[in-house]
């Protein structure tokens, strides 16, 4: 067997290097992680989308799922990483804990603040500074949260930030990413358009976070879901975003491919919205720090 299977250097150095890996498909498309929000409007979107009656829900589900490993949200201590508007933190501070919400963006913070209900103020306290600025030892969150929480969030990329957010959970730490290529059904028109082969299913980041759990031992329930929605945008939305969804997907960006691209765009969808899916594997790893036995 090869060794470098259980080579924990080999699998760190190949999750920094993946051009596939989540942050590194961002910085292709010209998004730099810790100031994607920096925009209000998109805030403001991110926002509404998450509050919605299907963000709500999906927010329940993964509480849900976390609940049934044991977690118990009452009275417990949360750091939630990366906490947006709120869309976890308020939920967690809803169930009864006190949370320590992580986020950068001041207009997510600012979003946040607004939405807390009034009986849970207290339950909430923002630090609006990024995670990887963080150093959990001289912040003294070593060992304090219950429950350090990373949902989606791009600060945990690599094995050090993983470290770091495990380091300040005495008993759980959870984190979701994703677990394979961002499915989009508009590329998957495009590419035969183009004469661009279909890309190979690949990985990502799930998989190295897993491997590397499991080479240093760790206790920990994993579990991957397909996902999928439906989103509406208008022939204009679709055409500004062909640059940067080829980008991020490793697509030719010439003028020659993106005005091909448009063409097709423009005949093809005719009515005032048009209708895309968009998904693919998504990953929950949590991990158990003191009771580590099977229940």
């Amino acid at each position: 067997m090869n060794s470098s299977l259980f080579d924990p250097e080999e699998w760190k150095k190949a999750w920094i290097n993946d051009p596939e890996a989540g942050v590194n498909r961002m910085r292709r498309s010209g998004v730099e992680p810790v100031s994607a929000f920096d925009e209000a409007a998109r805030a403001r979107n991110f926002h509404k989308k998450a509050f919605s009656e299907e963000g709500r829900r999906r927010s329940k589900r993964i509480m849900d799922w976390i609940e049934t490993q044991g977690v118990s949200f009452a009275n417990a201590s949360i750091l939630d990483i990366g906490a947006a508007s709120g869309v976890f933190s308020i939920p967690f501070a809803e169930r009864g804990a006190l949370v320590t919400a992580v986020e950068p963006s001041v207009h997510l913070a600012d979003l946040m603040r607004d939405s807390i209900p009034s009986d849970r103020t207290n339950h909430i306290e923002i630090v609006q500074q990024p995670f990887e600025d963080i150093d959990v030892q001289q912040q003294g969150w070593e060992g304090q949260y219950d429950l350090v929480f990373a949902s989606m969030c791009p600060a945990i990329f690599g094995w050090d930030r993983v470290e770091q957010a495990i380091r300040a959970a005495s008993q759980f730490c959870y984190i979701s990413t994703i677990a394979g290529p961002r499915e989009l059904s508009i590329i998957d028109e495009l590419r035969p358009v183009l004469g661009i082969p279909e890309k190979p299913v690949h990985g990502s980041d799930m998989a190295y976070i897993t491997q590397l759990l499991h080479i240093y031992g760790y206790s920990f329930q994993a579990l991957v879901t397909h996902e999928k929605e439906t989103i509406r945008m208008s022939v204009e939305q679709m055409v500004r975003n062909l640059p940067g969804w080829f980008a991020f997907e490793g697509l030719p960006t010439d003028s020659d491919a993106l005005r091909e691209a448009e063409q097709y765009v423009r005949a093809t969808y005719t009515e005032p919205l048009a209708e895309i899916q968009q998904g693919g594997r998504f990953g929950k790893v949590l991990i158990r720090l003191r009771d580590q036995a099977m229940s």
